[in-house]
């Protein structure tokens, strides 16, 4: 399977017809709710499922009022902008915003074939209804259709070549997740200070709290000033950063408020304890404006070392003393800021800012290990998913109906 040429043993002068999707599958949109989360139990059989990232939602022994189950299989989505999923098990149906799609004829058609091929697709829907754009958009779009020996050839290699990747990414996962559990067992138990000499100081004596200014995604353009979204502090900054990614108008300088290089910026509002509250040292050349649900606090410690022990249990759980409660939690600076923070040698700045830079150094070695895109497994697991997704759609590269000089244009 290195090159094409492997697809032309495998159709052995044998044409590929390009059909409609719409030829090819049923297409279905279900109309309506089926069971809800009060009827959910562990201990029944039948999954209840959606499109969404849950994939399976619960499971419920109602056998009344199925709308939709599996009694051979389908593929499930929202919308083309999230993945495909292959269903072959028996299942409910959880709401409209699901769709399926069944083989129109078994004899000729391999609907795991066309599972893979959907996969190699990019998006091409827009913001509108998903239904009126599969009827008149995706049900139109052509497919590869060699024989079916040559589909279920194609579905054997990806089935096995699946489950080989699977197996390797849930072993560096497994590994990964491992690692990770040491590294906050030895980071907090560092920074527990269990033995020497430390003080134990509030957030308030420490330093002082600096709420951000509002801006909107309107706002934001290629090249600006530099911002940083509450969102992005538990989305997409680790411990530090040291550019911003994202920008807003130029002419909204004035009106913004920033964070200094060395303060700490903290999430102000989260979907969970974990995210609000989350903290990144910003370590840029020049200052970054801020969300005005976000904060930065200014002191005279190591921003890294504070950055650090604010991912610790310990913080964590004292934190969640000054988040409120509901849907979108939100930090109580007030709050917040008599939660105690540890200060090694305080009776020597010097000595304390060393101590700090020593543990910085040690818990950055551990933090590259484990969390960068580029070093280490998190690396490898990305680059086994390439080589996967590069194999998958160079044996599913038929030539496209224009290239053989024909009018049937591949849509």
């Amino acid at each position: 399977m290195s090159d094409s040429s492997y697809l032309e043993n495998l159709l052995d002068g044998v044409e590929v017809e390009w059909k409609p999707l719409g030829e090819v599958v049923d297409y279905e949109q279900p109309t309506k709710y089926l069971v809800t989360s009060k009827t959910y139990n562990d201990e029944f059989d039948l999954p209840v499922l959606t499109a969404g990232k849950t994939f399976i939602l619960g499971y419920t022994n109602e056998t009344t009022g199925i709308c939709e189950a599996s009694n051979r299989p389908v593929i499930i989505f929202d919308d083309f902008t999230t993945a495909n999923k292959w269903v072959d098990f028996d299942f409910k149906v959880k709401s409209s915003a699901m769709k399926m799609l069944k083989s129109s004829d078994e004899s000729s058609y391999s609907l795991k074939y066309v599972y893979y091929w959907l996969n190699t697709l990019p998006s091409g829907l827009v913001d509108g209804d998903h239904k009126r754009q599969w009827i008149g958009n995706y049900s139109n779009k052509t497919i590869p259709i060699p024989p079916l020996h040559v589909q279920k050839e194609i579905v054997r290699i990806l089935d096995t070549f699946t489950e080989l990747t699977t197996e390797l990414t849930t072993e560096l996962t497994t590994e990964l997740t491992n690692r990770k559990k040491q590294y906050d067992h030895y980071r907090d138990r560092l920074l527990s200070f269990e033995d020497g000499d430390v003080e134990w100081k509030t957030l308030g004596e420490t330093g002082e709290f600096i709420r951000g200014k509002r801006f909107t995604k309107a706002d934001y353009v290629d090249k600006g000033v530099a911002v940083i979204h509450y969102g992005e502090i538990y989305t997409h900054y680790g411990v530090f950063a040291s550019s911003a990614i994202s920008q807003v108008r130029p002419e909204m300088a004035s009106s913004l408020r920033y964070a200094e290089p060395g303060d700490v910026v903290m999430a102000g509002v989260g979907e969970t304890v974990e995210d609000v509250g989350k903290a990144v040292a910003w370590l840029g050349q020049g200052k970054v404006a801020i969300h005005d649900d976000s904060y930065a606090f200014r002191h005279s410690m190591n921003p890294k070392y504070l950055s650090y022990y604010m991912q610790t249990a310990k913080f964590i759980s004292e934190k969640e003393k000054h988040v409120s409660q509901g849907k979108m939690k939100r930090l109580l600076i007030n709050g917040v800021s008599k939660v105690r923070i540890p200060i090694p040698h305080p009776e020597s700045p010097e000595k304390s800012l060393a101590e700090q830079e020593r543990i910085v150094a040690i818990l950055d070695k551990f933090d590259t290990l484990t969390h960068s895109i580029s070093e280490g497994l998190p690396r490898e697991i990305e680059l086994r998913q390439k080589q996967y997704a590069y194999y998958r759609d160079l044996l599913l590269s038929f030539p496209k109906p224009e290239e053989k000089g024909t009018t049937n244009e591949r849509q």
